[in-house]
């Protein structure tokens, strides 16, 4: 059970470190255990090609501006209207 929870440790440092959102330590930490472990390698190597994948692949769909406009229209703050 340990080992399945530090490899998601594992994958949750790798995701972050894709969407820049570790700290510069923690992301000179977890570059140094990549390059010691082939295996953490291998977790970087696969999420990476797993969101180019994704970018080739799926196109976002373009929303129209009145239906923009239409949601901000919907959620303006209300003052003295509590917000939940």
């Amino acid at each position: 059970m340990g080992n399945q929870h530090s490899y998601q440790d594992l994958v949750n440092k790798v995701t972050m470190y894709l969407d820049n959102a570790l700290s510069e330590a923690e992301e000179i930490e977890l570059l140094k255990e990549i390059k010691l472990n082939p295996e953490y390698f291998s977790v970087l190597s696969k999420e990476r090609s797993f969101r180019e994948f994704l970018k080739s692949r799926v196109h976002k769909r373009k929303v129209s501006p009145s239906l923009v406009q239409s949601i901000k229209d919907k959620i303006q703050y209300q003052p003295g209207v509590p917000t939940k």
